[in-house]
This record gives C-alpha cells, structure tokens and sequence, in this order.
C-alpha cells in the first residue's frame, strides 16, 4: 500500500516555533510525505508564543466552538494556517484557558506548567473530534512528543467505536524529550473518567516521563526512535510486547523519508 491518509499529531513544528529534531522532522514529514501523494492532516497546539498575524492564523468557525469538558467546560477553537513554501496546511488547537500564556510547557522560570497534564488532554480530545467533524478516516495516525502522548490512549478506549477511526493504525515517536518529576496525581483518574479501561493504568501510579511512553506504548502499533540512545526501558518493553519499531534514522539525507513510508506500510500490512 504506498499512498495513505496520515495524520500528523505534534508538540511542535517549525516555522511557527524555534527548530529543533521534533519541530523540523514534523514539517519535513508533513511536507515530504504529501509530496509523495499521500494524503495528510497535521495538527499542534497553538501555544500563545506563536505570532497569529505573522504566521497568518485564522480561526475555522464551522470547526469551533465545542465544549470540552475536563474538570470545567473550556471551549475548543481551531485555526488553520499554511506553510507558506511547503503548501502543506497546519491545524492548531487553541483554548484560553491552556494555551494563552506566552510559553509553550515551561514559565519564564522554567518551572513545569502544574496543569500539563489537562493541556495534553485537552490537546489530544481537541485533535480527534476535530477530525471526527472533518469526516477524515486517517490509516495512520503519527505522534511527536510526549504532549501528543494521550492521542493513542483516546484512539484506543473512548474513540474506539468510532467508524472514522475504525482502520486506523498508530504510529509514536519517542525523542529525547523527557520532562524531570512528575505530571499531575490526579492524571491517571482524569483519564480514567474519560473512559480508559484500567488495563495499563497502574503505569501511572507515578506518572513520569518513563512510565508515561511505557502505558502509551501498549495502545501503539509502532514505534520510531527520533533518538540514538533511548531509554532502555523503554526499548525493553517494545521487544516484551512484540511491538515493531524503527531505528534512529539519520536526517541528513532525504532517505530517511523512504524509510517512514515503508515502516507506515508495514504498519498498514501488519507485517
């Protein structure tokens, strides 16, 4: 199968935040993978650092103004914007409550934002009722960053029965990209309201970095390691569940993309 719909779920992706491996390679995949003619959707918070009038953001009206609830109502607004040399089109979720401060997950004095845990939730429902709305199947669904972390947990229990997601495969990349302590304690019964099963809830008893991928990773169906060196742990759990994964690839070279397409094909094949 080499042409499919891939959904694209990032933390960020340059040119409306600083360059970094994640915020590059989700612009480079965006843009590679729909000039190969696959079919893409792509979607980041819209973290109150990103300049709305310089990157030419609008608000999609047909697509606002659901309400989300996660403790409160806090309403959910979506923007488009598109990469101007790219011609490939981004999806922000926005909410004032979550996104407006001038930070993306740290304040000014590098403190962890205490309510993380909720933004990633809000980020993850945002996203998938979004594309409920655009009647859009994806085949593959590919997250970057542990913000986008919740997105396969949802795929998995509370979207499950949805016939828009019914095909859909999950792709997570795991980057160097670690938060130190830990989110919430009250994360995993936030999650465990919005109806996921118990079944690997006991990872976040200590919701940390580690055990976060740890609990994702048993609703994915592939790994990608954006890293050389990623934790072993982790690379331990993937061998015990059978998980496929796909080594570090170098980025220097535009090969690296034919190596994505085959493992989304793979994925696809469930070989």
């Amino acid at each position: 199968m080499s042409h499919c719909k891939i959904l694209y779920v990032c933390q960020e992706i340059t040119p409306y935040l600083p360059e970094s491996d994640m915020s590059v390679l989700c612009r480079a995949l965006s843009q590679g993978m729909q000039e190969r003619g696959n079919e893409i959707r792509t979607f980041m918070p819209r973290y109150g650092l990103i300049n709305e009038r310089r990157n030419q953001l609008h608000e999609v009206i047909r697509l606002s103004g659901m309400n989300l609830i996660i403790d409160d109502n806090h309403q959910l607004i979506i923007k488009v914007a598109s990469i101007p040399s790219a011609r490939v089109q981004i999806y922000f979720i926005d909410n004032e409550d979550y996104f407006h401060r001038k930070a993306m997950i740290r304040d000014e004095d590098g403190a962890f934002f205490a309510d993380n845990d909720e933004r990633a939730i809000f980020f993850a429902r945002g996203v998938l009722e979004t594309v409920k709305k655009l009647r859009w199947s994806p085949d593959i669904v590919h997250c970057h960053g542990w913000f986008s972390a919740i997105v396969p947990v949802y795929l998995r229990n509370a979207f499950a029965d949805d016939p828009v997601f019914k095909r859909t495969k999950i792709v997570l990349s795991v980057y160097d990209d670690a938060f130190e302590g830990e989110l919430d304690p009250g994360f995993k019964s936030k999650i465990q309201g919005e109806g996921v099963g118990r079944k690997y809830l006991s990872h976040l008893d200590k919701p940390t970095y580690e055990n976060l991928m740890k609990f994702v990773i048993n609703y994915t169906d592939g790994v990608i390691f954006e890293t050389p060196e990623p934790p072993e742990a982790i690379r331990d759990l993937l061998v015990e569940k059978k998980k496929r994964f796909l080594e570090y690839q170098d980025k220097s070279t535009p090969e690296y993309l034919d190596q994505y397409q085959a493992f989304y094909n793979k994925v696809l094949a469930n070989e």
